[in-house]
């Protein structure tokens, strides 16, 4: 008798941490993988950072938080959003959840009734669609082209809409291709949505601080969308905080009030002494986020011209996030020995098994054909992963 839930039964299993998995295995049993499927930034956490946390329990913020989170905390992404992209919110409007992935699925679990379309542009991170399926919501893939630099345009947008469409998922820079929504671009797209009043934004802005085009742009900001628009972001990118688990949503009340009653039943608020970091995080100095922009900018350089390189890719250079994700269709079809490469799937497998480096299929972002390399990493590894990638590619006839 099968006891698991048809719930689950449904979703995929995450593609990042399946490879995160394998890649651990191989490390165990004594060899060099070079991993570059984890989003994960490779620096420690600013000293200020960690010296809060460790006050924060000599303090004693050992017990439960409100659901919502410290106010303290609340407030200082009120001034962060003020600040930097120029919109206000009040502490009731923003939630405090166990990372941005949870205020994610907060808000679809919150917003959709069974049968509502969410529109998720693709490449899409390996997430979205099966968040979606979890709401029981439908997902409506809209296809960004990579000539379109994995943007998806006002066109698209509209023929998408339907009259069972309540969400839209908008990833910017995003997670896989790096690309970058210029304020213009969101505003065109803005000038779609104000058409389509039940369309609620979802702005995962994660990445946001990881950019290289400078500024800081939000649909939230466009004429009409900041009542419409739910921005999820959070300290795990910037800050080099990923373990620490915090992120939030801010936007409209009632939407906040919802996923504060969502969140109160499953986990309560998120940890008090992370909490209080991410505090710090942003009240403090910003200058440790810009210094490691600049080294993502700088591996971005380095990994986009070895890639170039390499035989049968074409490389779009992302502008913001920490990936590359490049069309290897030019692959597909050769062979190494007895061993041919069918898809990417496989080709990843190759580089696994052959150069010893771990990347993600782009079959898991809903873009078959391409792969993820993820250049959070120091500039060393970086070269010499790249360096094997273009030695067991040029094995390929």
């Amino acid at each position: 008798m099968n006891q698991i839930s048809q719930r689950v039964e449904n979703l995929a299993v995450s593609a990042t941490l399946a490879m995160l998995q394998k890649t651990n295995e191989l490390r165990a049993a004594g060899v060099d993988v070079i991993g570059m499927s984890a989003g994960e930034p490779d620096f420690n956490t600013p000293d200020h950072i960690k010296a809060a946390a460790k006050r924060a329990i000599d303090e004693n913020y050992s017990r439960y938080t409100a659901v919502a989170g410290y106010e303290s905390l609340r407030k200082a992404v009120c001034g962060k959003l003020k600040s930097e992209n120029g919109l206000d919110y009040t502490p009731a409007q923003v939630v405090v959840g166990n990372g941005a992935k949870q205020e994610l699925a907060n808000m679809l679990l919150a917003m959709i009734n069974p049968g509502d379309e969410v529109l998720i542009p693709v490449p899409a991170w390996v997430s979205y669609v099966e968040m979606a399926k979890l709401a029981e919501g439908t997902p409506v893939l809209i296809e960004a082209s990579a000539d379109n630099n994995f943007k998806i345009t006002p066109e698209q947008l509209e023929a998408a809409i339907t009259p069972k469409s309540k969400v839209l998922m908008l990833n910017s820079p995003c997670n896989p291709t790096g690309s970058v929504y210029s304020q213009a671009e969101l505003e065109a797209l803005a000038a779609v949505l104000r058409g389509h009043e039940q369309v609620i934004i979802l702005a995962d802005e994660i990445y946001e601080h990881i950019n290289y085009i400078g500024g800081v742009s939000s649909i939230a900001a466009c004429e009409g969308m900041k009542d419409r628009t739910v921005i999820v972001n959070g300290v795990s990118k910037a800050y080099a905080m990923t373990g620490w688990r915090i992120g939030y949503m801010a936007g409209p009340l009632d939407i906040a009030k919802a996923v504060v009653k969502l969140q109160g039943q499953y986990t309560s608020g998120a940890s008090s002494i992370a909490q209080k970091a991410a505090e710090a995080a942003y009240l403090g100095s910003q200058q440790c986020v810009e210094d490691m922009r600049k080294a993502f900018e700088r591996r971005r350089d380095l990994i986009c011209d070895m890639a170039e390189k390499v035989p049968g890719w074409k490389v779009n250079r992302p502008d913001g996030a920490f990936y590359l994700f490049p069309d290897v269709r030019g692959v597909i079809g050769k062979s190494f020995g007895d061993r041919k490469i069918e898809s990417s799937g496989d080709y990843v497998m190759y580089l696994l098994e052959e150069a010893h480096v771990a990347c993600v299929d782009g079959k898991a972002f809903c873009a078959d054909g391409f792969i993820r390399l993820s250049y959070a990493t120091s500039d060393d590894n970086i070269r010499e992963a790249m360096t094997r990638i273009l030695t067991a590619t040029e094995k390929l006839k």
